[in-house]
């Protein structure tokens, strides 16, 4: 299944990573932030020392090298060369630092006019041409930095969208010890339609990843449908099968919702994995597989692919065969205290290299644990299954792209209610 693709830039890897598709992978620790800044950072941003913009350095040193030129070399036309100084100035700078070029333009010309006289291009004509070029690239500028601003506004809208749908999970939350990255396969993108999240209640805490399947704002609106659900029933209900229950007919409803407005995205569906961590047994966890690629277990001694039956995805129960119930099953599975669970999106599995070879995580995470069992905790594992698919697919992820990592803490400390 193909995950929405809706845009995201990355935090530390305890938050959400979010990268441009066609980046070139680089090595552990240089990540870009989900939070980050993509393509919405002003120029302001970009053309600056120790928090002090430098913008204004390119354009002075064209002016200085233009008039140093004309008096020395006489190899420039004075009218021809200093009007591009503020139109150089409108792609770089503010308004007012536009404006200000645009004077010392007409300063420079007017000296040369009237102290040098060693030009006959000069003159009234020239003059005019340098004041009325100066004008246009102030209202140019004018124009691009309300764009910028208006960029930025959005940008900042796509971030509180971000939190509420993949909000910031504390270090710790819920007694488990967790680590995620998120990759968007379309760079413009900050959100898409793969989602997480941990809920820790009074019957333990409980984990979601899931995929939304399309892509666009439909997707992002199902995601954070589906999380409000999950965040209420999995703090409120005792039993996990009723948890998921709540999720399928979550689906059902949003799905007859977006039909009723006749918009065209009325049949999506979603696959997920509902994860619980039951207070007073530190060695299980429970398990529904909702369509989605099941968790491993990784720790010291290997990865292993928990035996869990999958059923139908989220909001397809109606196609489950006569007299069975189209909610997958509970398993209780064995999870050692050093076991790490692992959770990825197709993303992850269906990346693929040139050759058009799949992506498979285990085969990397099996060669870094012989080297260094400390690669299962979380915050390592999410990391390498990142680097190793952006390696694999040559940095062009095809789809929107989760990984998901999580354990009980070492100190093994009962979830606390909260969230």
């Amino acid at each position: 299944m193909r995950a929405g693709r809706a845009r995201v830039s990355l935090g530390p890897v305890r938050g959400r990573v979010r990268r441009p598709v066609r980046a070139r992978w680089r090595p552990l620790g240089r990540l870009v932030h989900a939070a980050g800044r993509g393509d919405a950072v002003s120029r302001h941003e970009l053309l600056s020392v120790r928090g002090r913009t430098v913008a204004w350095v390119f354009p002075l040193l064209l002016l200085i090298g233009i008039t140093a030129g004309d008096i020395t070399t006489g190899a420039f036309e004075i009218i021809s060369w200093t009007v591009l100084v503020p139109g150089v100035a409108a792609a770089i700078c503010g308004v007012r630092g536009t404006a200000a070029f645009a004077v010392l333009a007409v300063v420079v010309y007017v000296c040369a006019d009237t102290v040098w006289q060693h030009r006959d291009e000069t003159g009234l004509p020239g003059l005019v041409l340098v004041v009325l070029g100066g004008a246009i690239a102030v209202v140019a500028a004018g124009f691009r930095v309300g764009g910028e601003r208006r960029m930025l506004h959005m940008r900042d809208i796509a971030d509180t969208t971000r939190r509420t749908v993949l909000r910031p999970l504390p270090v710790g939350f819920g007694g488990l010890d967790h680590a995620a990255v998120y990759l968007s396969a379309d760079s413009e993108a900050r959100v898409g339609g793969d989602f997480y999240d941990i809920q820790p209640g009074p019957h333990g805490t409980r984990v979601l990843v899931g995929d939304v399947q399309g892509k666009g704002l439909g997707a992002v609106e199902t995601a954070a449908a589906l999380l409000g659900t999950f965040r209420e029933a999995g703090y409120h209900e005792a039993d996990l099968a009723t948890v998921a229950e709540r999720l399928e007919t979550r689906m059902i409803r949003h799905r007859e919702h977006t039909a009723g407005l006749g918009r065209a995205d009325g049949d999506r569906f979603a696959t997920a994995v509902l994860i619980g961590f039951p207070p007073g047994l530190p060695d299980a966890v429970d398990a529904v597989v909702f369509g989605h690629e099941p968790p491993m277990a990784v720790g010291p001694r290997g990865v292993r692919l928990l035996p869990v039956v999958g059923g139908l995805p989220l909001g397809m129960a109606e196609l489950a065969p006569t007299g069975r119930s189209g909610t997958p099953p509970v398993h209780r599975l064995h999870l050692a205290e050093d076991e790490t669970l692992l959770l990825v999106t197709d993303g992850v599995t269906e990346a693929r290299d040139p050759g058009g070879v799949f992506y498979r995580p285990a085969d990397d995470i099996t060669v870094a644990l012989a080297v260094d069992p400390r690669s299962a905790v979380p915050a390592r594992l999410v990391s390498l299954v990142r680097d190793g698919t952006l390696r694999h697919c040559r940095g062009r992820v095809a789809d929107d792209t989760t990984v998901f990592a999580v354990r009980r803490t070492p100190a093994g400390r009962e979830p606390a209610d909260g969230g």
